[in-house]
């Protein structure tokens, strides 16, 4: 008889223990960046510069779950259901989503600033391609939803492909030169179309028009989770080694990241468009493939505040600029200071408040539902 591997036999608890703690990390990071374009006080320009990076570690971390489900289930040789895959992420993630869309579109004075996209934008996950941030204002923080959503029809059929064609071992060498030809496509962008306009007054628009927001551009993270899960799913072996250093590869993501940030200070240029993606999404890797391993720090931390920012940070990433515009709103018609800590802590409060709502009211119903579904 075999002696079982103990970092392969990781129930799903103990795993979602420190992935909690990145998913609550990253939430707040989000927040706290786009909290910047509200009135804030001052340290929150300090402390949330870099914040921006919070979606590259969801890309990360998307990559590593979902596709460690689905590579999950070719190990245990069960096959690999599209249509249970969709309808998972389609009750999942469609619901709360088209419930946000709604509200804006049905009620103006909810919107952040003046101008959406069209509707159809939002309804296909295309607003990441040619989004103009000049123009168009409000809900623009659904471009990584775009991007995710995008990723999950995907990756299953290219896997499935991949499976139906006997070539699942070529897969790294996919995975490489997409990681790769993200480089020469930011290069391409920016030598055609950023480094003409660098002294125009519309630069940092268009730097987030053709280098930030498409998809191709910002395969990093997806791809480095893909990357972890692939390579824990079916060389178990290394995941037994890395165990034994994943305080060290935790600690090798955070000083990656450290360089990164001044690498891609400021934000939009050369250096971060080319070299700051893949030193990002390399970092958040480094820490993701640590934290899932039993003899890191953070894999038996439990912490119900983590627990509970991470259930929710789906709904806060989804209505957090709706809250705040609302309670800044009001509370600033009602005398209290927008700059001040008190304001910050209200719109805080505020958006957990609405994601309960919605995780309560739709969310929850809609798994529910999904669960009836899979039954029949």
């Amino acid at each position: 008889m075999s002696i079982p591997n103990p970092t392969s036999e990781i129930s799903n608890k103990h795993k979602l223990l420190g992935l909690d703690h990145l998913r609550a990390f990253a939430i707040t990071y989000v927040v706290l960046f786009h909290y910047q374009k509200f009135g804030h006080p001052d340290w929150v320009n300090k402390v949330g510069e870099f914040g921006w990076t919070g979606v590259d570690l969801f890309f990360v971390l998307s990559g590593y779950l979902i596709a460690g489900q689905l590579f999950h289930h070719m190990v245990k040789g069960n096959g690999l259901s599209i249509r249970v895959f969709f309808t998972k992420r389609f009750f999942r993630i469609i619901p709360p989503y088209l419930v946000v869309v709604m509200l804006y579109f049905a009620f103006p004075p909810l919107r952040e600033r003046e101008q959406m996209a069209s509707i159809w934008r939002y309804l296909t996950f295309t607003l990441n391609f040619g989004l103009d941030i000049k123009n168009i204002g409000t809900f623009t923080h659904a471009w990584s939803l775009c991007i995710e959503e995008q990723f999950y029809l995907i990756l299953p059929l290219f896997i499935l492909l991949l499976t139906k064609l006997n070539r699942g071992k070529k897969a790294i060498y996919v995975l490489l030169g997409l990681f790769l030809s993200g480089f020469l496509i930011r290069y391409f962008n920016w030598h055609y179309f950023i480094e003409p306009n660098l002294q125009s007054e519309g630069f940092r628009a268009l730097f987030y028009q053709i280098i930030y927001y498409p998809t191709y551009n910002r395969l990093d993270g997806l791809l480095v989770g893909v990357s972890i899960a692939g390579l824990y799913t079916f060389y178990p072996f290394i995941k037994e080694s890395i165990n034994q250093y994943s305080n060290f590869l935790m600690l090798t993501g955070v000083i990656i990241l450290i360089g990164a940030y001044f690498v891609c200070t400021p934000q939009q240029s050369f250096s971060t468009a080319i070299v700051g993606y893949p030193l990002i999404a390399i970092g958040y890797g480094f820490i993701t493939a640590a934290v899932v391993c039993p003899n890191n720090i953070l894999y038996s931390v439990k912490s119900w505040l983590t627990s509970q920012m991470a259930t929710l940070s789906y709904g806060i990433y989804l209505i957090h600029k709706m809250a705040f515009h609302l309670t800044q709103d009001v509370l600033v018609k009602a005398g209290i200071d927008e700059n001040s800590n008190l304001m910050l802590f209200s719109c805080l409060c505020s958006t957990i408040a609405l994601a309960l709502l919605l995780r309560y009211t739709i969310e929850r119903p809609s798994i529910k539902l999904r669960n009836r579904f899979l039954r029949t």
